[in-house]
């Protein structure tokens, strides 16, 4: 997804961006998904427009900070926003992630036009969760002293040494193997990192783009594939004098000189001798057509090679199984059948479920003087998150026990066409990775949904033994399917039902409880999340 700005007035006068030597007019701009925020919003600010395979890209804008951003697809109306494509599964049945990322490396010069190639090939792909990751971000923090000579032109941001290369490997990694990462706002008018970091999540494919982005042997073994951006130096010059001159108020003789003493010195000793490891060498950039059509085709047959299936390989499992010791149910009273009959269940399976979490001894004093031993939370505190929008429904019985409770969303459907879950949207607190998480589904049939969120909580760093995965009514299958990926999460329902037809519906069930709740009636073909109907 293509971000907006991240906050820069528009009145403020820019500076020379140091990655590829002040390359500021060759990059869009990007602003925070989810940073800092109370409620982190993972992945989904606005979209780059679809476009026909290899259009002309916007032309170019001003920034001060570094960029990272991310591709999913959506499009805003003045009303609403509708999500158009989601993430597939990139877990097997045993939760552990299958298929790591897709890592794009692209190499160049400086001015060489390295983000309109990433542009253009973001565009062209027209795949949905494609991430953006600037080397920009990386610059170490300048010390008073380089600040000084940073003021003056006499910093070296072309050298290796400039970069945090150990934070980027790290990063890169975690992005690689599909886990949720916090990436530097580097803020190039005071040369230091911002208090607020970028939060990013899921990636189909990472395009990383760098003047050194093969110059670290780590970073090599993480890319899939390495393309180097050749532009001819004089062309290379003449961008930077354009746009120096122009949009920086910047003398010739400075730009010359600062040219001359690090950007072309480095260029030829740490960034022209890498092309020899590209797979792809594109002269021209981005309008080199024949050679982005060629990374395009290369990529799209890469990840249809990952395809998996999830769905119907949980429907099948575990079948005869006893059902796992982690799973609670309800007692099944004359009020709780009585209550199974109107479906309304959700306080005393949240009560329930609030039983399995631990507790510390503690002692307090009565208005009257006298000492009270009981217990508390052991543990920083409890969120709630909802898988959408079924989930919602508990919602309420959840904030009525627990008054002050942090609250996340996490939207998934299925995909018409494939059968499988998709992720579409997350909504997170921040610093969800200390919390209790009771992860709430009115229905689980297959559990499909169900793996996918808690897949999505432990990409989060949230601990499998503090995910308590609460459901009003679950088919054996889902509970089998959970209990099987992560036997340390404990399921809590009401009733387990033995039966799913070759609909995944869970028989007798209760049908479509997000449709029953909301009073709404959904198309005959519309499939969301779990709702006892579809996964």
């Amino acid at each position: 997804m293509n971000s907006t700005s991240s906050g820069t007035p528009p009145d403020q006068q820019p500076q020379p961006s140091p990655s590829d030597g002040g390359k500021g007019c060759d990059r869009s701009m990007s602003r925070s998904d989810s940073g800092s925020g109370e409620d982190s919003l993972d992945a989904l600010p606005c979209c780059i427009p679809r476009c026909c395979p290899l259009t002309p890209s916007l032309s170019p804008q001003k920034r001060t900070t570094s960029q990272s951003q991310t591709e999913p697809p959506l499009l805003r109306t003045n009303k609403r926003t509708i999500y158009t494509a989601g993430r597939p599964p990139w877990y097997n049945v045993t939760g552990t992630t299958f298929k790591e990322a897709f890592v794009i490396g692209l190499c160049g010069g400086s001015a060489s036009g390295k983000t309109t190639v990433a542009n253009k090939i973001i565009e062209a792909l027209d795949i949905p969760w494609v991430v953006l990751l600037s080397m920009d971000s990386f610059y170490k923090v300048l010390n008073k002293e380089e600040q000084e000579l940073a003021a003056k032109s006499e910093y070296n941001f072309d050298h290796p040494d400039a970069f945090d290369v150990e934070l980027l490997v790290n990063v890169l990694r975690k992005l690689k193997k599909g886990k949720s990462i916090k990436v530097p706002v580097y803020d190039f008018t005071s040369h230091c990192r911002r208090k607020e970091w970028k939060t990013v999540y899921g990636a189909n494919v990472v395009i990383f783009e760098g003047i050194l982005a093969f110059a670290n042997k780590e970073l090599l073994k993480l890319l899939d594939m390495k393309v180097f951006v050749d532009t001819d130096s004089d062309i290379r010059l003449t961008r930077r004098l354009k746009r120096d001159v122009s949009q920086r108020g910047r003398d010739i003789a400075g730009i010359i000189r600062q040219y001359n003493k690090f950007v072309k010195p480095a260029f030829e000793r740490y960034i022209e001798p890498t092309v020899q490891l590209a797979d792809i060498v594109v002269p021209r950039g981005g309008d080199n057509f024949v050679a982005l059509d060629l990374i395009v085709q290369h990529v799209h047959s890469q990840l249809e090679k990952r395809e998996i299936t999830v769905r119907s390989a949980l429907a099948s499992a575990h079948q005869g199984q006893p059902l796992p010791d982690t799973l609670s149910v309800l007692k099944s009273t004359p009020q709780v059948r009585g209550m199974h009959t109107i479906i309304r269940l959700m306080r005393l399976l949240i009560e329930h479920a609030l039983s399995f979490l631990p507790l510390k001894p503690v002692s307090v004093e009565t208005p009257q003087g006298g000492v009270y031993h009981g217990r508390r939370l052991s543990g920083k505190r409890i969120t709630g998150v909802s898988i959408l929008r079924a989930g919602e429904t508990m919602e309420p019985a959840l904030t009525a026990v627990c008054k002050d409770i942090r609250l996340g969303k996490i939207l998934i459907q299925t995909n018409l066409d494939t059968g499988e879950p998709e992720l579409h949207y997350l909504r997170l607190p921040k610093d969800i990775s200390e919390d209790f998480v009771i992860l709430m589904d009115s229905t689980v049939s297959t559990g499909a949904a169900a793996l996918m969120a808690v897949r999505v909580l432990l990409d989060h760093d949230v601990a499998e033994n503090k995910i308590f995965l609460l459901s009003l009514l679950m088919a054996e299958t889902g509970v089998h399917s959970v209990a099987y990926a992560f036997p340390k999460v404990r399921v809590i329902t009401t009733a387990v039902d033995k039966e799913v037809n070759h609909q995944f519906h869970i028989i007798p069930g209760i049908g479509n409880f997000g449709d029953r709740y909301f009073g709404t009636d959904a198309p005959s073909d519309w499939c969301e999340s779990d709702d006892g109907v579809d996964l």
